[in-house]
């Protein structure tokens, strides 16, 4: 079905009239298994025999047949040959072998070589994917490099502004200029040292726009309203503004700057003072909103109990633009990962996207971009592929099409979770508490993904920000979500906060003033990871 798909994209939208029929064929390249497990594991594990043709060591292709594979990047999690080795070492009893997937793409047809490369650089998103070799390789564990040592930024603290800039742009950072020098300052007077790598690369994390809203936080010194049908409105609502501001913070108001992020918390700082908000449950702990709520419980002695019901919504729309499945996926994931390390099981979401018109024609695709169509439907197959396996209904999808989202998409995914308040404990870390990491393997994916969603983009972005988008993991999310609904383990948890886009180093941002971490036993997905990988 997927090939009849695929066939009928690339003849109706590509224009490759000439192509007759599509293949699609599952490669799978396995290290570490023995002939007996294999023999059992050919019609078990990787194919089934009223369904499948399974070929070893050669594909035959017809005369008329063209053939390309295409694979993850390496350090991309790919959930198919991770669910392979699995279910081998189920079927083993012993070491998790080595599998390695890729799709083969067999055409055929009387198709012109440039068309062919079309298809290729159609079906090939260079952000997460590459043409694989079709030769067989020599073995799946090739032996890597010790990690490198962090380097010491030698001269970073006497660089001067080309230097900073030179610094700026070898490591890919988001911080500005004046960022930068802001550092220098603090390094060159205060630690009297030059940073180490790793250092600066938190720092430009801690202050990319994803992890503190840079933007939304800027002070707004001086505000004019332009001339318009709305000048009158917008005026009248920025002076109640400006009272209600007075009201809320009083003696306290020239601690306060005006900024986007006072305009959107201002409402509800008023209602909290005014009384209204009573039952918000306040706590340290900021993972997602959290709503007091009384249910019925006729085995409580008062016929009531009090649940704690929360609220959370992620936008993803950077990583959606440039690896729409990736992207679409892991803003779910993302938004069901506040919820649940606020110990609350998520049982509904929903899902508003904004998109260009998908029905515009591949040709008139602006350089640099994916075309609109790949995105809209890649998106929606990584948002239901990550909610099915879950196990998560999504009660509401809406589709904007418009103009205003050619050049960047919109992908929002909301989440509702709920968790009685007798199961939850709120308390403050202290000397002696231990840190547990719990959840999958640490991986290159995902290194830079706050400071990359935080930096202005070219047409060339599509080809260097590959490894900032993960793969998402549902079913290990599936795991956590079962261990968090045990009244057992969540009463064990006196705080607790998800991995977002910085790794380990925003992880623990939010847990306590100090803490010291142990980067060495943070599970891997593979070896010659360095600190600095480690930690964001």
């Amino acid at each position: 079905m997927e090939a009849r798909h695929i066939l009928h994209d690339l003849r109706e939208n590509l224009g490759l009239k000439a192509l007759e029929s599509l293949r699609l064929v599952i490669r799978y390249d396995v290290e570490g298994l023995g002939e007996p497990e294999m023999d059992t594991a050919r019609w078990t594990v990787f194919a089934e025999p009223p369904l499948a043709e399974v070929h070893e060591e050669a594909l035959p292709l017809d005369p008329q047949e063209t053939a390309f594979a295409v694979e993850y990047l390496p350090g991309q999690y790919d959930q198919r040959a991770d669910s392979a080795a699995q279910c081998l070492q189920l079927l083993s009893h012993g070491a998790r072998p080595t599998v390695a997937c890729a799709r083969v793409y067999v055409l055929k047809g009387a198709v012109a070589a440039e068309d062919v490369s079309r298809a290729k650089a159609y079906l090939v998103n260079p952000v997460d994917s590459r043409l694989a070799a079709s030769t067989k390789p020599v073995t799946l564990n090739p032996a890597l490099p010790a990690p490198a040592d962090v380097p010491v930024l030698a001269g970073f603290t006497t660089a001067d502004e080309a230097g900073l800039l030179a610094i700026q742009a070898e490591h890919g950072m988001a911080m500005t200029l004046a960022d930068l020098q802001h550092t220098q300052t603090y390094f060159r007077d205060e630690e009297r040292r030059d940073p180490s790598e790793t250092e600066l690369r938190m720092l430009d994390t801690y202050w990319s726009d994803h992890c503190r809203h840079t933007t939304f936080l800027t002070e707004l010194t001086k505000v004019s309203v332009e001339p318009g049908p709305f000048t009158t409105t917008a005026a009248t609502t920025y002076a109640d503004y400006q009272k209600l501001r007075q009201e809320v913070f009083g003696a306290r108001l020239k601690e306060k700057p005006e900024c986007l992020m006072d305009i959107a918390l201002l409402p509800a700082r008023a209602l909290r003072k005014a009384g209204k908000l009573d039952d918000q449950e306040v706590t340290s702990e900021i993972n997602a909103c959290s709503v007091i709520v009384d249910i019925d419980n006729t085995a409580s002695p008062t016929g009531m109990e009090e649940w704690l019901l929360m609220f959370k919504n992620e936008t993803h729309n950077h990583p959606t633009e440039i690896e729409p499945f990736g992207g679409a996926a892991t803003c779910l994931g993302g938004a069901i990962r506040d919820p649940l390390s606020g110990r609350a099981y998520v049982y509904q979401s929903m899902r508003v996207t904004g998109s260009g018109d998908p029905t515009v024609p591949v040709a008139d695709t602006i350089p640099g971009k994916l075309p609109q169509r790949k995105i809209t439907t890649e998106a929606a197959n990584g948002f239901s592929s990550y909610g099915n396996q879950i196990g998560l209904c999504t009660g509401q999808v809406v589709e904007v099409y418009d103009p205003g989202y050619v050049a960047k998409r919109m992908e929002i995914g909301a989440v509702v979770g709920a968790v009685p308040r007798a199961q939850v404990r709120r308390e403050e870390p202290v000397t002696g508490d231990v840190i547990i990491l719990v959840g999958g393997r640490t991986g290159r994916d995902g290194v830079g993904g706050a400071t990359g969603s935080s930096k202005s983009h070219t047409e060339d972005s599509i080809d260097t920000c590959g490894a900032e988008v993960q793969k998402g993991d549902a079913p290990m999310e599936r795991k956590l979500q079962r261990l968090f609904r045990k009244a057992e383990f969540s009463q064990l948890v006196k705080k607790c906060n998800d991995f977002g886009a910085g790794g380990v180093s925003v992880a623990i941002g939010e847990l306590a003033e100090g803490l010291k971490i142990n980067l060495d036993v943070v599970p891997k997905k593979y070896d010659g990871l360095n600190g600095t990988e480690l930690a964001i």
